[in-house]
């Protein structure tokens, strides 16, 4: 609900893996590993109110951004980093790091860099190279294993199951958009999609056929997969959640600590709004039960939204520890390229030709620094990009006015015309 939430776009998001890993060295030795991408344009958000006006008017705003954004050249680019720990650390920091509800504070484990990621080609055939893509957590390469976090082990099957079912069978790994760079070989055989014509005689080991082939490949032979040799878990086999996972409320307040109090009034229109839709008592109780194990403040603020007396402070679960990463307003934008500005012009005044000079030529000043530039008039024409009937103050993160526009008296609270909805530009 906060604006971390609510990204601007695809280029102004990080991305991280919810779910612990393991690298595993030749030698056997492992350590757990978190992975991140972190955008090299700066995190930016939109106000709650624009996400909503927004995903009701252009529900494919964020993909339509990023395919300008690669097909002008302006190419984003995220930065691929790991946070590393040894693993005898994964109780250390008073959580279960295996828990993917909960994150590694970057002072307690600083991020690694490793490499960057350049999207600088869009899609030929959107179905074939995005539609058929089949993610899944249990394709991995040599040097990566897993742990024990009970929802990664549950996806590793679900997300194999999903493919097998969305495509019809295991052949899916031989479309293009999934294929290995490298060559492979495995037991599959037949089914829908099959592409290949293997010459081995039996899809199946051992065998007397073929010289025992395929094999499964593993540490020493193939240098397939394998996991950390010298590891040994003891205890009881039980069907439950572990005990050091129970706790729910320490992280939202050191996200809720991390904001800056602007970030924090954001979250709490957000919770507002939605808990303002609830009809039972009984369940906003509930809610501000849980608030204010996160934050007395949050609770209270919500409360009074709710007409609700607001529950009293309950420090057993308060703490005031902050983290880096969290905020997106205590920053600036490395760079503007790619940020959206609408020039508010007119076609149809006295001072029309004028106004459209001034736009054309601020336009093309604009556009030399990598800004999108949009040029909104009463009706479309030669150099009018988009009308005001259509246009959106979403749509941009600047505006300026021609001063010919200004002097046309459209932005006159009494003007009216028959190419708009009434006060219409005094919108954008």
């Amino acid at each position: 609900m906060a604006g971390f939430g609510i990204p601007r776009s695809y280029r102004h998001m990080d991305g991280f893996g919810v779910h612990t890993y393991r690298l595993v060295t030749d030698a056997g030795e492992s350590k757990l590993v978190k992975w991140h991408w972190k955008t090299k344009q700066g995190r930016a958000s939109l106000y709650w109110e624009e996400a909503q006006i927004l995903a009701g008017k252009n529900a494919d705003a964020h993909r339509g951004d990023l395919f300008d954004a690669i097909s002008s050249g302006n190419y984003p680019e995220w930065e691929l980093a790991v946070q590393i720990i040894d693993e005898d650390q994964a109780l250390a920091f008073g959580f279960d790091v295996l828990d993917p509800t909960k994150i590694i504070p970057e002072e307690l484990a600083p991020l690694r860099k490793l490499g960057v990621m350049k999207l600088d080609t869009n899609p030929t055939n959107y179905f074939a190279e995005t539609e058929q893509v089949m993610f899944q957590p249990g394709h991995i390469v040599r040097g990566v294993d897993f742990t024990e976090d009970p929802l990664l082990q549950g996806r590793i099957f679900s997300y194999l199951d999903t493919q097998l079912n969305r495509h019809g069978g295991p052949n899916f790994e031989q479309l293009p958009i999934n294929r290995p760079v490298v060559p492979i070989h495995n037991n599959n055989r037949d089914g829908a999609g099959q592409n290949l014509i293997h010459k081995n005689t039996a899809a199946y080991s051992p065998n007397t056929l073929n010289g025992g082939f395929p094999q499964q490949a593993n540490q020493t032979s193939g240098r397939g997969f394998f996991t950390a040799p010298s590891r040994t878990v003891t205890g009881n086999l039980v069907r439950g959640l572990s005990s050091t996972f129970n706790d729910h409320w320490s992280q939202p307040r050191l996200f809720y600590n991390s904001l800056e109090p602007v970030e924090q009034q954001f979250l709490i229109n957000a919770i507002r709004f939605e808990t303002s839709h609830l009809q039972s008592t009984t369940v906003k109780q509930n809610v501000l039960q849980q608030l204010n194990r996160i934050s007395n403040d949050v609770a209270t603020r919500v409360a009074s939204a709710l007409g609700m007396s607001a529950p009293k402070p309950d420090p057993t679960f308060y703490h005031n520890n902050v983290t880096q990463g969290i905020s997106i307003t205590n920053g600036t934008l490395p760079t503007i390229a790619m940020l959206k500005v609408g020039i508010l012009t007119t076609t149809i005044s006295n001072s029309s030709a004028s106004a459209m000079s001034q736009a054309t030529d601020l336009k093309t000043r604009l556009a030399k620094d990598g800004l999108v530039v949009t040029i909104v008039a009463e009706r479309l024409a030669t150099g009018v990009d988009k009308t005001y009937s259509a246009a959106d103050a979403t749509d941009f993160d600047a505006v300026v006015v021609t001063s010919g526009a200004d002097a046309a008296g459209i932005f006159d609270l009494t003007a009216s015309s028959s190419f708009y909805p009434p006060m219409r530009p005094l919108q954008i």
